[in-house]
């Protein structure tokens, strides 16, 4: 899913609130964090994840191979903080 320029600055506004509530520890990207994060996700559309990589790359490919395994659209990654957004029809 592709979010507008006008979308994302929305999105971004209404993250900004938010605490991390998904956190990819140092052993990445575990099976138990994308679930997490899918169930977060179908609950709140918007989240907000906490990377913890010392390398910026290996951030950045940890947040874009968990949008693309939960088809989840990216709205920023800033440090070690993501914000990831999934329209979903449940919820609150």
């Amino acid at each position: 899913m592709s979010l507008t320029p006008k979308q994302r600055q929305a999105l971004k506004a209404q993250a900004h609130k938010l605490k991390p509530i998904v956190f990819i520890g140092h052993q990445g990207l575990t099976a138990a964090v994308k679930k997490e994060a899918d169930q977060a996700l179908a609950h709140h559309e918007l989240i907000k994840i906490r990377i913890q990589a010392e390398d910026r790359d290996e951030r950045r490919a940890f947040f874009a191979e968990l949008c693309e395994s939960l088809q989840a659209s990216p709205v920023q990654l800033i440090g070690n903080v993501g914000v990831v957004y999934r329209k979903s029809d449940h919820a609150e």
